[in-house]
């Protein structure tokens, strides 16, 4: 049977996961209605030869990037995660991003475009995709409470138990009178 904390993580794991899904959905949503504009013009032969995937790839890329940084700052007593994450940074930046400018750039400028182009642009967007997943993994990892914290704001309703020392404050929502009308 498991305990209530198991059920807590494994319930906030799966919610990371759908909202890094959606991240992704949204930002190949553009790219899905492009796609669909082309084969309705009888392009879809040229999908794989413009430069759409790798500027999803890129866009991915960026905000895996910006979620490595997120999770390298976040946190000050990271010690031997610091160098992983800065590899992760650098992957990204070699792996994905650079080939996919290169890429973006010279199918834009030049007029015929190499056939390995429709291969390489698929592997890098589901690389970049990896790579994404696997930052918004860490910086979540890295930015979560430890589980006493957690549990001393379900006691008393203080964040931390020395009054508040993990730095996040709940979200104050003002609440309307029963009198006031809009």
């Amino acid at each position: 049977m498991m305990s209530d904390t198991q059920q807590r993580s494994e319930q906030h794991s799966l919610s990371m996961m759908y909202g890094t899904y959606a991240d992704i959905l949204f930002v190949l949503f553009p790219f899905l209605v492009i796609t669909m504009q082309r084969l309705w013009d009888g392009e879809l032969k040229d999908i794989l030869m413009r430069p759409d995937l790798s500027i999803a790839a890129a866009i991915l890329a960026g905000l895996a990037i910006g979620k490595f940084v997120l999770g390298l700052v976040s946190n000050r007593d990271l010690g031997r995660f610091k160098e992983r994450i800065v590899f992760f940074i650098a992957l990204t930046l070699f792996v994905v991003l650079g080939p996919a400018i290169i890429l973006m750039l010279s199918i834009v400028g030049d007029s015929e475009v190499p056939a390995f182009v429709a291969f390489v642009q698929p592997v890098l967007l589901i690389i970049a995709i990896s790579l994404y997943t696997t930052a918004v993994s860490i910086s979540n990892i890295l930015i979560r409470d430890e589980p006493d914290d957690v549990e001393a704001v379900r006691v008393d309703g203080n964040h931390g138990a020395a009054g508040g020392s993990s730095g996040h404050e709940p979200l104050a929502i003002p609440r309307r009178s029963g009198g006031d009308s809009i």
